[in-house]
């Protein structure tokens, strides 16, 4: 159920009795540390009140396709990027059969055909609707397409009928949707992950550094962690909490980044350097504040810092896979195959940052991913969905080294 921490889960209630379990099954999500939204069907309004489930998830229930109070008005898209996973608890014959054929024609329907994040059912209707032929082939064109079936349980239902068709109990179905995030592509590896900005300070008060976040380094260390690595984060100054399950190290300049990076880099499987270090530091740090003078010019002599990745890349001994980041504004593919191949990186992730929807400071991200073979472009998305991405092709580049020189 640790699995569960900081994941956001999107729960859809059709109209059937089960709805009353969804508010159990929301209490558990919660607890096991999930942000929960919920979205009802008009039908599982008359079965619970979307008052009792907002209070329990602490959130607005969703039901409108067109919501006047989000933004645009488009709170499908909204919830559709929002969501780590959708769990539709209980999915009603009804639901099944319009989600099978495509339609869109609610909230919640809508929302599954605009999402990329898993989907799953908890199928809830008496057991002669769940034998249908036609339930059944719909269930398993879902099944084809990806979509996970929880259930359904047998037993006695609430019309008196005994069989197949009850909806799992909320503990089962927590624990179900909590092993949707046990993939353990790093399972026992051990990953460095550099992240946000350097700051190269000029007097006491003052300092360089850059607009990097540290969404993308944060959100990779966490997907690294929920791939079973024991995950170090080597951080600059950001406004973001560590993530659950990794060890983080903070940290101001490049040079205390880099002496960060190398402390036990021998044990290191995976070096990501995701961090937007400065090249470059001030040759001298006054003292104390620099007054404003006279002058209308003031000239700054600044130093080159240390290549952190390019030295990490470079070691002679237990030099761990070692993977950059290129973030440019132009000739953004050019630039990354020259600093794959100049630095001796294994792979390196390339993003243009000259479009201001995308890269520093924004939520979303798009990206290339580069090796000396292969070049491999992951469409604009969910900062949070990119990195699971990443950290998926990152592993299997990883093993396949890891094989070949065995």
């Amino acid at each position: 159920m640790h699995r569960l921490t900081n994941r956001q889960i999107l729960l859809g209630i059709t109209g059937g009795i089960a709805a009353y379990k969804s508010a159990e099954l929301t209490r558990l999500l919660k607890g096991a540390g999930a942000d929960v939204r919920i979205v009802m069907t008009a039908a599982a309004t008359e079965f619970i009140t979307p008052l009792t489930l907002q209070a329990l998830s602490g959130h607005p229930v969703h039901q409108h396709l067109l919501d006047p109070e989000a933004e645009a008005g488009m709170g499908h898209i909204e919830l559709a990027k929002w969501a780590d996973l959708i769990l539709i608890a209980p999915a009603s014959a009804d639901f099944i059969a319009r989600f099978s054929a495509g339609m869109g024609d609610d909230l919640l329907t809508t929302l599954c055909l605009a999402t990329d994040a898993p989907i799953c059912l908890a199928p809830a209707m008496n057991q002669a609707m769940w034998r249908d032929p036609r339930t059944q082939h719909n269930i398993q064109q879902l099944s084809h397409q990806g979509v996970k079936v929880f259930g359904p349980g047998v037993g006695a239902q609430a019309c008196g009928d005994t069989g197949p068709g009850r909806m799992l109990e909320p503990e089962e179905l927590a624990e179900l949707t909590a092993e949707q995030f046990q993939h353990g592509a790093l399972s026992g590896k051990r990953v460095f992950i550099t992240a946000g900005p350097t700051r190269e300070p000029l007097d006491p008060v003052r300092f360089i550094s850059n607009h990097s976040s540290g969404k993308m380094g944060y959100a990779l260390a966490e997907a690294a962690a929920d791939a079973g690595a024991d995950v170090r984060l080597i951080s600059g100054p950001v406004n973001l909490p560590s993530p659950p399950r990794v060890e983080c190290v903070q940290v101001e300049s490049a040079e205390q980044m880099l002496a960060a990076s190398l402390d036990g880099v021998e044990q290191c499987d995976i070096f990501i350097a995701a961090a937007a270090v400065a090249d470059y530091r001030p040759v001298a740090v006054a003292e104390h504040k620099i007054k404003k003078g006279s002058e209308e010019i003031m000239e700054l002599r600044l130093i080159k810092n240390p290549d952190i990745v390019a030295t990490v890349a470079g070691l002679e001994r237990q030099r761990p896979f070692t993977v950059g980041f290129a973030a440019e504004t132009r000739d953004v593919l050019e630039y990354a195959r020259s600093k794959l191949e100049r630095k001796g990186l294994d792979l390196i992730i390339a993003n243009d940052v000259s479009n201001p929807d995308i890269g520093f400071n924004s939520d979303d991200n798009a990206v290339t991913l580069v090796s000396t073979a292969t070049t491999l472009t992951l469409p604009l998305g969910p900062k949070r969905l990119l990195a699971r991405q990443l950290i998926d092709q990152i592993a299997e580049h990883f093993h396949r080294k890891s094989q070949r020189t065995e």
